[in-house]
């Protein structure tokens, strides 16, 4: 049985770690939130401008100025910072964010990533994807494995690229895969899944290593 969204986010949440300053993309990633563990200090940073991200809000607690990148309505914490978007890329840039959890349409079987835009649709901005790839120390994709029946983990991608062999670890409904210095490893099968299946979904070419 495949990984529900919110079981991927689990998983995405064991590579947190106490003092992390983390940045969570739009979609998938942004359930990551919700799994962080009660006795962890990590801080979440939003290319908007704020630092310490609190948790979804409430209907009651609803504050439409409170808003993460992705332009959903969050809530502040004690020690919340409100900042200019230069300082806030300037932190990214800086080398400061220790993770970036991050959604793709594509990762290729050499670390490439595409997330950005599909030509001839309408964009809205790149976003802040480019800079988190190239200055984050750490970089997770969570995806879905397929998208309507077509692969996103491929040999090459052909969609343009929003960074080149910069993704560390990739979390799918099927699997996890992690980047090892001798080539893309499948670390993890989610329950019933079988190594087939993930083959014959899947373009790019990964060893196995299953713990």
């Amino acid at each position: 049985m495949p990984w529900t969204r919110e079981e991927m986010a689990a998983r995405a949440a064991n590579e947190l770690q106490e003092g992390f300053y983390i940045n969570l993309g739009i979609g998938i990633p942004t359930l990551v939130a919700n799994y962080i563990p009660k006795n962890m200090r990590v801080v979440l940073q939003s290319e908007n401008g704020m630092l310490g991200i609190g948790p979804f809000p409430t209907e009651e607690q609803v504050d439409a100025d409170l808003i993460n990148a992705g332009k959903q309505t969050v809530t502040e914490l004690p020690y919340s910072s409100y900042f200019d978007s230069a300082t806030s890329f300037a932190m990214i840039r800086g080398g400061h964010i220790d993770l970036a959890i991050l959604g793709a349409m594509q990762v290729s079987e050499e670390g490439d990533i595409a997330n950005w835009m599909i030509p001839g649709k309408m964009v809205k901005g790149m976003g802040g994807a480019m800079d988190l790839v190239a200055g984050v120390k750490r970089v997770i994709v969570l995806m879905e494995h397929n998208a309507k029946d077509e692969a996103k983990l491929v040999k090459k991608c052909s969609l343009p690229l929003t960074g080149s062999k910069v993704v560390n670890k990739i979390i799918t409904d099927l699997g996890e895969f992690e980047f090892m210095p001798d080539g893309l490893t499948l670390k993890a099968l989610a329950p019933n899944v079988t190594v087939d299946e993930v083959k014959a979904r899947t373009e790019a070419t990964f060893k196995t290593a299953l713990h």
